[in-house]
């Protein structure tokens, strides 16, 4: 494993990091905790030090279970990293209060980053007002906060104004082949890393996009003759990367942990060549061309109130396009038989206000039921 520490402060970590978005489940949709507790302390016995979380993870069982793998000693071997639910404060007191019930469900009197949970600028707005700075010099003093930290989806200018507004010691910013010029942005990272800010990637496989890639992307992977999978490609642009020190994958079985522990085996961070940057240049192109929607499947929109599966809607969809030439008919009718398609849409909007993307889904949902019925 590839040991790499935050610029500025004492917190040695990993090159790859456990997201704990997308543990194992069980056929009624509910964590197998026994299997996830298991992977979790497979993770850091093999070199993994760094554990993210967040309050609304897996209906609010992710930081349990995470502070039930964490018994035994294992604690000590890890940072770990939650998040402050931002759009379920309305007072300055209740930062404490949830930061408070974070640490009794992950059975630790500190977490080392905490973070403001998917910042964006109505949101920073909103933390500015309540007073995020004082709520900061409060819980670090009280020793439950090591470090201030953001995590962040909305633009560049945003980021960036979030970036200078605080001694942060670490943003978790959305990175991978697609979104050099999305979000942060690649310009975002590197004034992050300017200033001292560590960064830690989230969705490096685009939701799982980039690990299963349309055959005209294979063919680009093949002619390197290097035996790299997809997958390793994926985070061998972003671990090239200076500013980033730590890479989170959620991992959902243990063969896909076995997996990324043998890529992330590196002894040195590599330099990639303007042949590899041609390629992912490439790669790039190639996706933007052959998707739509390109959701990440990250269920923040979940529930829909009226059953919509917006997720299931939009990755089949996606799939279909890069696979199949885009005839998702046979896919979507299924989707109907299970009362979860796009006819269900009233256009309440909640959808788009939760998701991180910002993608039309309204839009998009109203597209795909035209096409396929």
């Amino acid at each position: 494993m590839l040991n790499t520490t935050f610029p500025g402060i004492d917190a040695p970590s990993s090159m790859l990091g456990f997201g704990c978005m997308r543990f194992p489940l069980l056929e009624d949709g509910s964590v197998d905790e026994k299997e996830a507790i298991a992977m979790i302390r497979r993770a850091i016995d093999g070199g993994v030090k760094y554990m993210d979380t967040a309050y609304v993870y897996h209906n609010q069982q992710s930081e349990v279970i995470l502070g039930k793998a964490l018994q035994g000693g294992y604690r000590e071997k890890v940072l770990i990293a939650t998040k402050l639910p931002v759009w379920m404060v309305e007072t300055h007191e209740d930062m404490m209060r949830l930061l408070d019930e974070e640490l009794e469900r992950l059975q630790t009197d500190h977490v080392d980053f905490y973070l403001m949970h998917a910042l964006s600028r109505e949101r920073f707005e909103k933390i500015q007002k309540l007073d995020y700075k004082r709520f900061y010099q409060e819980a670090m003093a009280q020793g439950k906060v090591r470090f201030p930290a953001f995590s962040f989806h909305d633009d560049k200018q945003c980021f960036l104004d979030i970036l200078h507004d605080f001694d942060w010691k670490m943003c978790q910013v959305q990175m991978n082949i697609l979104d050099d010029e999305n979000q942060a942005t690649l310009e975002g990272i590197r004034e992050a890393g300017r200033l001292g800010v560590g960064v830690v990637v989230m969705e490096p496989l685009r939701g799982g996009m980039l690990g299963n890639p349309p055959e005209k992307v294979k063919a680009y992977y093949a002619e390197k003759a290097s035996g790299r999978s997809p997958v390793e490609w994926a985070f061998r642009y972003l671990y090239a990367m200076p500013e980033v020190i730590t890479i989170l994958s959620g991992m959902s079985t243990m063969e896909q942990l076995n997996d990324n522990l043998r890529i992330f085996d590196l002894t040195e961070r590599p330099v990639l060549t303007e042949e590899e940057n041609d390629l992912f240049r490439q790669v790039k192109a190639t996706y933007l061309a052959c998707t739509k929607t390109r959701c990440t499947a990250c269920k923040y929109c979940q529930p829909c109130p009226m059953g919509v599966t917006i997720p299931r809607i939009f990755t089949g969809y996606d799939t279909s396009l890069m696979r199949f030439g885009g005839d998702f008919k046979k896919g979507y009718a299924r989707i109907v038989a299970d009362g979860g398609d796009a006819s269900k849409c009233i256009q309440c909007g909640q959808c788009e206000s939760a998701c991180p993307q910002h993608l039309p889904i309204i839009q998009y949902l109203q597209e795909i039921h035209e096409e396929c019925c």
